[in-house]
């Protein structure tokens, strides 16, 4: 693996960010501009656009993206822009095209792969070319059978930037996972509210006595602790085998996964929107949106082998459950982070030793905005 290993401690006189991070309207529409619409972020899974001409639209800040699967098969990423007078082309989440995208303005049409077929009236045009006007194409990269787009117009390699993890994950064999079933939520709180939480465990004793139950907040370790990847292991107490409402395995384990990973659950952020939890026999994990300074949309899916799924011989939804009533409970808690700051009486304190990772996550995070 290709990072640089440094110990994971807390940074002398690290702690919590500043009031107008979490209220600025300024310093959002900078992460639109610096982060969200310049870094690699999870769309989704690949197994979600499976048919010719199905898509799915992603809004970031005042940018949107038609996301297809094309007539080769291939996924691509579109401005969802019409290049005639700018109009945005698709409003629907999701749905199929037929053979081609169409502008309900005025009716320009551009196949699956954003050429311009059809553009009524414009034969009459000096020099007109339709080579001129196709879609405005986005870098799109499938690692490990998620989705990732980046919006600059001159984005960092995927592969470089994602190296220190290309491998890493590879005895759960993901790619090949598919999903039981997505939840969104909609969070009263500032996105990083939402993965600074994730972040640490400091919180689980009195948040989540059922997760406390199952792993101990002090049990386990960090091995990604600087950079846009964060995270580590918690080892399972004596008697439980996983994460689910009953602590047992809702199913056999992951095939190709390590007898030591069998009492483990990792937990990774992977910067700016995913969040990704790798268990025995399933994984998890959220992509985090900002809609405004205050509000957050988030989605949650759970995946097992295919096989597994479709047995119903299994209690996967006891993953589900469980994590559904977790996720609910952090929710919770951001959205009174998020009344507390408001206050004129909040300032930043100091980070514990439980919280490394907060810290490495505020640096990397001002790294970028500033």
């Amino acid at each position: 693996m290709n990072f640089k290993k440094t110990a994971d401690t807390l940074t002398k006189g690290a702690h919590t960010l500043e009031r107008n991070f979490y209220t600025s309207s300024e310093i959002l529409n900078k992460e639109y501009k610096n982060i969200f619409q310049s870094q690699w972020v999870c769309v989704g899974r690949e197994e979600e656009l499976t048919k010719v001409g199905q898509y799915k639209t992603i809004n970031i800040g005042d940018e949107s993206v038609i996301i297809l699967r094309d007539e080769n098969e291939v996924i691509r990423a579109h401005y969802n822009v019409c290049r005639h007078r700018g109009t945005r082309i698709c409003i629907e989440k999701n749905g199929n095209f037929s053979k081609s995208i169409q502008c309900g303005y005025h009716g320009w049409t551009y196949a699956l792969d954003g050429k311009l077929i059809g553009a009524p009236h414009m034969d009459s045009v000096e020099n007109f070319n339709k080579n001129d006007y196709s879609l405005f194409p986005i870098q799109i990269k499938a690692w490990e059978g998620f989705i990732f787009i980046n919006l600059s117009d001159d984005p960092e390699d995927f592969d470089h930037a994602f190296s220190p993890i290309n491998e890493r994950f590879s005895d759960w064999n993901i790619s090949s996972l598919k999903t039981l079933e997505t939840k969104t939520y909609e969070v009263k709180g500032n996105w990083k509210l939402v993965i600074q939480n994730y972040c640490e465990c400091y919180h689980c004793p009195i948040l989540h006595p059922e997760l406390a139950a199952i792993h101990n907040y002090m049990g386990g370790r960090n091995d990604l602790f600087e950079g846009p990847f964060l995270g580590g292991y918690m080892d399972f107490n004596d008697g439980k085998d996983s994460i689910t409402s009953n602590g047992e395995l809702c199913c056999p384990p992951l095939p190709n996964i390590k007898e030591e990973d069998k009492k483990r659950v990792y937990y990774y952020s992977i910067f700016p929107n995913m969040l990704l939890s790798l268990h025995p026999e399933y994984v998890m994990y959220h992509t985090v949106w900002p809609i405004s300074i205050n509000r957050s949309i988030v989605t949650c899916s759970w995946l097992f082998e295919k096989e597994i799924i479709d047995s119903n011989d299994h209690k996967i939804q006891d993953a589900v459950d469980f994590w559904d009533m977790t996720n609910k409970q952090d929710w919770y808690i951001s959205e009174l982070s998020q009344l507390g700051i408001q206050s004129k009486k909040y300032s930043p304190a100091p980070y514990s030793g439980q919280e490394s990772l907060l810290a490495a996550f505020d640096k990397h995070y001002k790294k970028i905005i500033n």
